[in-house]
Formats: C-alpha cells, sequence, structure tokens
C-alpha cells in the first residue's frame, strides 16, 4: 500500500472482510463480487461455468478499483485501488485461498470436489490493496444495471387475483 497509514490499513482490512460483497471494476462496469480476505488481500474466483463472472480487464499486474460497502446499511465505506495477481493452479498460494473461499461458496452443486473443478476451468484472483480513498464522492454513483438474461417480471395469471381475494374472505 502507497498509503502507510495504520488506521486506513486497518479500515481496509476490516470493512472488507466484514462486508459479504465488494465492487470491483477492471476496464468496464463494477461487478458485485463475492470474496474472502486472506494473508492481507481480497480472493475472488470466477469466470468458469456455474461461478461469477468476473470483469472484464483483471489480468497479472494490472490494477482493479475496489469499492467496500457496509454490511448492514449498504453504503460505500471504503474504496481502494488494487493490484492484481492471478493464482497459479496447484500452487501452495492457490490451495490455500481456495480452501478459504471453499467455506465462504454458498449452494455449490459440487462441495466435495469444487476446488478441483476451479483449478479446471475458473481464474483465482488476488486483489492487494495498494492506494486508499476515504473521500466520500461529490456525485453520485448510480449506474444502469448490467445487462441480462435473466427475469422475474411476468405477466399475472388472470385468475390469481380472483384466488386471493377468496382467500381473504374466508
Amino acid at each position: 500500500m502507497t498509503d502507510d497509514s495504520l488506521l486506513s490499513r486497518a479500515l481496509v482490512e476490516e470493512a472488507t472482510k466484514k462486508s459479504g460483497l465488494i465492487w470491483v471494476r477492471g476496464d468496464g462496469p463494477a461487478r458485485a463480487l463475492w470474496h474472502v480476505w486472506h494473508d492481507g488481500a481480497a480472493y475472488v474466483v470466477g469466470d468458469g461455468p456455474g461461478e461469477q463472472p468476473l470483469p472484464g480487464g483483471l489480468a497479472e499486474g494490472g490494477a482493479a478499483e475496489v469499492t467496500v460497502r457496509s454490511k448492514d446499511k449498504g453504503g460505500r465505506l471504503v474504496a481502494w485501488t488494487a493490484r492484481v495477481s492471478e493464482l497459479a493452479p496447484g500452487s501452495e498460494d492457490w490451495r490455500a485461498a481456495a480452501d478459504e473461499l471453499k467455506g465462504k461458496r454458498l449452494n455449490a452443486p459440487d462441495a466435495e470436489t469444487m476446488t478441483e473443478r476451479w483449478s479446471r476451468e475458473c481464474r483465482l484472483l488476488r486483489l492487494t490493496p495498494h492506494k486508499v480513498s476515504t473521500d466520500l464522492p461529490q456525485d453520485s454513483l448510480a449506474a444502469a444495471p448490467l445487462p441480462t438474461e435473466a427475469t422475474t417480471r411476468h405477466p399475472i395469471p388472470e385468475a390469481l387475483p380472483r384466488l386471493l381475494l377468496k382467500r381473504r374472505k374466508r
């Protein structure tokens, strides 16, 4: 980290540890990613079948902008610039990070063999804090949602209002 302030380092570590999601931006729009804080950095896994898509432009030696939100209120706590490094599958660092991530992965269809699948099909990235920004922005950081094929909006079946009204009368 270029900022040697112990307070800044502690803020990044504690906020990132406690937040369920971090927002990471590479070349394109930021994405919300689940992560784990381990050994002084945030680790994320993705870009494989059934795993979270990682933002574009996250490459070895590159940089990423990370925004950490409050777990209870959802507001921005701290933002930091990270150095990106991709861990080689099977290395000692990769195994340690994968073991930590395995404990945080929810609803995995293959919990027993998940780390083997990650080593074959996914990328595991280490985001090491480099520069901390605790200043709050003056403008809105709101962004349009990313395009997706997922939808939950369908027309209500015609009979549903009648069925619901009958239940209330009883």
